[in-house]
């Protein structure tokens, strides 16, 4: 296969992030999303673009890209993707119970949730502040395997300067679509996008379980289809 090939197809890997699927979906649920979408955005560009380009214009020490790339293989991303849609099935399987036994699963599942001590990321999410979420941008976008893959082949291709930075600037697009499609939707169609925004946290509210199904299905799906990706660009 050939190298602009794989890139392109690495490229979609990026898109399924499931980190950023999670990171969004927090966002979605709090006041002023469009400004923390926007905080997280300028993160993940300060870090995705700057660390692309230096990696890219510096692999004659390939040995650091190398270690690198030491991080979730497609193997690892298939297995977990069926973990996450089996966790999804179980899930989905409250729907065949009785409507009073979804309810008491529902309820300890809430006590259970209020108990559970969040992780970092979703505590800093969680104050709202679009430095905030510019800072976790930056901390939680650092070079997957994927990104890595593609800058040592793109780096195989001896191109232009121009053209190289140009490559990695393109890359770093398609990584963050998850984020720019609703700051695009905030641009060019406001209401319709704050309605979707208000729709999505009503739905969570009343679906708790749903919700939940949603989530792992989503996760999975990514998982999944990034793990094929990179098999196929291998």
């Amino acid at each position: 296969m050939s190298d602009a090939l794989s890139i392109f197809l690495l490229s979609l890997v990026s898109m399924f992030n499931p980190t950023l699927l999670a990171a969004v979906t927090i966002m979605m649920l709090l006041p002023n999303t469009k400004r923390l979408m926007l905080g997280y955005l300028l993160g993940a560009y300060t870090t995705s673009i700057s660390l692309g380009l230096l990696i890219v214009f510096s692999l004659s020490d390939s040995g650091s890209v190398e270690t690198a790339k030491q991080t979730l293989g497609p193997g690892q991303d298939l297995v977990l993707g069926a973990l996450a849609l089996s966790v999804a099935y179980v899930l989905g399987g409250d729907r065949t119970e009785p409507l009073r036994e979804r309810r008491r699963r529902r309820k300890q599942r809430k006590e259970a949730a209020a108990k559970i001590k969040q992780s970092l990321p979703e505590r800093l999410l969680g104050r709202g502040s679009a430095r905030i979420t510019f800072a976790v941008g930056v901390v939680l976008t650092f070079p997957g395997v994927a990104y890595l893959t593609a800058l040592n082949r793109l780096a195989g291709l001896h191109l232009d300067p121009a053209l190289t930075t140009l490559v990695v600037l393109g890359f770093c697009l398609m990584q963050q679509l998850l984020l720019e499609t609703p700051l695009l939707g905030y641009a060019f169609a406001p209401e319709r996008t704050q309605r979707a925004v208000t729709d999505f946290r009503e739905w969570l509210a009343r679906s708790g379980p749903a919700a939940a199904t949603f989530v792992a299905g989503g996760v999975g799906i990514l998982l999944i289809v990034r793990g094929i990706i990179e098999l196929i660009a291998q």
